[in-house]
Formats: C-alpha cells, sequence, structure tokens
C-alpha cells in the first residue's frame, strides 16, 4: 500500500467515524483498531506512518509473525480471533494490549491458570453472541452479566476491561442496531466493575455501532482497501 493510499483510508475512516460520533455527542471518544489479517505488514507499516497505531489479529501465529516484522514500531496489538486453547502460552507470550475475544467462562478459567504458571496478567474483554447467531462465539446477553463478575472473583490473573460482539449478520438494519443495542445496556450496567470499552462495529457498520454507544471498532477493508 503507497503512503498516500494509506493516509486517504484514514483520513476518509476518521472523518466517517467523527461525523457518527457526532451524532451521539460530541463528548464522545471511539478508539479505531485496524484489523490487518489478509494484509501484509508493510501495509501496517504504511498505515502506521499514516498515523493509526492499533492493529489487531485473529491469528496467533499471524500475530507473532506481524508483532516480529514491526519490533521497530510502538504498535498496540489486539488479539480479536477465537483463541484455541492448545495456543494460549503463545498468545501468553506476546503480550497483547488486549483480547478482545474471551468467549466462554472455560476460555477464561483455562486462560487464568496458564497466565498463573507464568506469573503474567492479561487484559480482555468478554464477547458476548448478542444476536444469538449459532456461528458465532461468545457468551449468551441474559448470562453476561454474571459470567462477568464470575471471571472477575475467581480468574485474577485477567482483567477485564469492557465487552465486545459483533454485530447481527443480517441486512436489516434495524436487527443490527438491537444487537448493538444489547451490547451497550450490559456494557453500561458493567461500569461500576471497571468496564472502560464497548468493542462493537466493524467496516460494514461501525457508523451504526457507533451511533449505539460503542467507543472501540474493529476496521480492516475500510483501512487497507
Amino acid at each position: 500500500m503507497q503512503i498516500q493510499k494509506a493516509i486517504d483510508n484514514l483520513d476518509k475512516l476518521i472523518a466517517d467515524v467523527e461525523d457518527a460520533r457526532l451524532q451521539l455527542s460530541e463528548h464522545h471518544i471511539v478508539k479505531i483498531v485496524g484489523i490487518s489479517k489478509y494484509n501484509s505488514s508493510e501495509d501496517v507499516s504504511s498505515l502506521y506512518k499514516a498515523g493509526q497505531r492499533a492493529f489487531g489479529e485473529n491469528k496467533v501465529q499471524d500475530l507473532k509473525q506481524k508483532m516480529i516484522d514491526l519490533e521497530d514500531l510502538p504498535l498496540e496489538w489486539h488479539f480479536v480471533g477465537r483463541l484455541q486453547k492448545n495456543k494460549i502460552n503463545n498468545l501468553i507470550d506476546l503480550k497483547p494490549t488486549l483480547m478482545q475475544s474471551l468467549d466462554s467462562i472455560e476460555l477464561a478459567e483455562e486462560l487464568n491458570k496458564k497466565l498463573e504458571a507464568k506469573d503474567k496478567k492479561m487484559n480482555c474483554l468478554l464477547q458476548i453472541n448478542s444476536a444469538k447467531e449459532e456461528s458465532k462465539a461468545g457468551v449468551m446477553p441474559e448470562d453476561a452479566i454474571e459470567i462477568y463478575k464470575q471471571i472477575i472473583q475467581t480468574c485474577p490473573n485477567i482483567t477485564l476491561k469492557g465487552v465486545m460482539s459483533i454485530g447481527a449478520h443480517v441486512q436489516d438494519e434495524k436487527i443490527i442496531e438491537k444487537s448493538f443495542n444489547t451490547t451497550k445496556i450490559i456494557f453500561d450496567e458493567l461500569k461500576p466493575l471497571g468496564a472502560k470499552y464497548c468493542s462493537m462495529g466493524m467496516s460494514n457498520d461501525f457508523k451504526l455501532a457507533i451511533k449505539c454507544g460503542s467507543n472501540m471498532i474493529r476496521v480492516g477493508s475500510s483501512l487497507f482497501k
């Protein structure tokens, strides 16, 4: 990706984010995480030069490779994919800024056990399957608050920073909006427990997600096209 293209893509995305957030509140702040899967380390470097700092990968091995390739850049790395239990130790060693896809109490317990063994901690988001779709991971919305509290109480090496969800995979915007609103209501209830991030919205629906209260979006094609 040429530098000018990276600048143009980032400027367009920032303008769209600004428009969406101002419709909610001039005080609302939104963090952009560039999802770099299917894209090269050189593309990430170009976007870094354009001003983007946070990036996410959905496979542990791809995250490791990009972290090695770009170790000289002060990037903020997020893990956003489904974490297999046999990859937990590898992810811990990479020390991502935020693990966004903690999708069950069982995964939390296994992650905590291995963090404890390595005397490490990890910042995570609880993934909520707000649309209750079989193809998606995450806890059911009606269980989310209780599971969030359970992780706080029983997994001291995990620091929960909020919640993440993926919008309903449908064309009907009202159904997508409903899934975002479900997550936002849960997030608001968890704020007294330290929830800081409500991560929802991708390239095709981040404007709607921001209007529903998202303060972190995960965008790939909007940045890397």
